[in-house]
């Protein structure tokens, strides 16, 4: 794989920049912060097929194109953990037949903090034999990096060390820590992500009142956010996340942060008091002043009832993995709202991706 050149990396931002601008144009939004990526080792996150050739076996990947497989002996994009792990691990399972025997997917999870964790999937179920083996590489390996490993097969999984590393991430010259699970969301790209949250500190630093965040993941806007507002509750479906950022209230020492778990949905029946719910017992909404939303949704977007709900707010800052849905939303959001900024961060570079901001405020 060739090293791009710092042209070819600007020419790929620019083309995004030319197509969020395009995007925005018909909301009279200012030109977007560009926020751009190193051009490679920038994913924190990684996963290859396995193959397997007689005695040899390494990581494979797919031509998105031609379908065709290739083998992948080091990977760019991948963080320099990654990529010095990746051929290590190859080299212990070729000469270990209970750890490579079935083996079908390696999974890596890293982080700025330097942990990581490796889940390795097979097609069979393993047993204590496998354990052993999976713990004496974990010995093996952590002369390398912090490192544990997981081992996934059908109803199965066994966990040498743990199963998420302890990522701490620098935001304006203050350190944040979260726990980062494995096989639940994180932003690939740490460095892009702490820009990403610097911008949503400067846009609300002179926001008061509280905020409220849907889709708010383990915390990733919530915890450093809480340190510009009074009180912040942050909504979100996926337990493991609602438990990770349980640990991330603790682990940055805040007492003003409330994580339940409830859908974009469900939070909005709440506010309304069409429905009640249990998790919700010991949080009395009336008691907050919801002055700023933070909504960072799938792919799809927010649905009208949300988009309703959040125009009640008098400032929304929306972080979108879609500009295109971005821009359906924006059409019902600019009826009651204008675009005071707006941000592209290239989170995936060389792909045709694009993670953009915006932070609008009451007309």
């Amino acid at each position: 794989m060739t090293i791009p050149t710092d042209q070819q990396y600007q020419s790929q931002l620019d083309e995004k920049v030319s197509r969020l601008t395009g995007l925005l144009s018909e909301f009279d939004a200012p030109a977007p912060r560009v926020y751009a990526s190193a051009p490679v080792h920038y994913r924190m996150r990684a996963e290859f097929r396995v193959w397997h050739d007689g005695d040899d076996l390494y990581h494979i990947m797919f031509n998105q194109e031609t379908k065709e497989k290739y083998r992948v002996d080091s990977f760019l994009p991948a963080s320099k953990g990654i990529n010095t792990m990746m051929s290590v691990l190859m080299e212990k399972l070729r000469g270990n037949t209970t750890l490579r025997k079935k083996l079908f997917q390696i999974d890596y999870l890293s982080g700025l903090s330097g942990e990581m964790v490796i889940s390795l999937l097979y097609h069979k179920q393993l047993d204590d034999e496998w354990e052993q083996e999976a713990t004496q590489l974990r010995t093996e390996l952590s002369e390398l990096f912090p490192v544990s490993l997981i081992g996934r097969a059908r109803k199965q999984k066994r966990i040498i060390g743990n199963d998420f590393i302890i990522e701490r991430l620098p935001v304006n010259g203050k350190e944040f820590v979260f726990k980062h699970t494995e096989n639940s969301f994180t932003q690939p790209n740490a460095e892009v992500n702490c820009r990403m949250i610097e911008w949503a500190l400067d846009v609300s630093s002179s926001l008061q009142g509280d905020l409220l965040e849907m889709y708010c993941g383990a915390g990733n806007f919530s915890m450093p956010l809480a340190t510009h507002f009074r009180r912040v509750i942050g909504t979100e479906i996926a337990k493991p996340s609602v438990n990770a950022a349980q640990y991330n209230i603790e682990a940055n020492h805040l007492d003003n942060v409330k994580i339940v778990r409830l859908s974009a949905e469900e939070f909005v029946e709440a506010m309304k008091g069409t429905r009640t719910f249990s998790r919700l017992e010991g949080i009395d909404l009336s008691d907050y002043t919801f002055s700023t939303v933070l909504v960072d949704p799938p792919r799809a977007g927010l649905d009208d009832e949300s988009l309703r709900k959040i125009q009640e707010y008098d400032n929304i800052i929306y972080i979108s993995c879609n500009p295109e849905t971005l821009a359906d939303n924006l059409r019902m959001l600019c009826e009651t709202h204008i675009i005071t900024d707006a941000a592209l961060f290239d989170q995936f570079p060389f792909t045709h991706h694009i993670e953009a901001g915006v932070k609008l405020s009451r007309k």
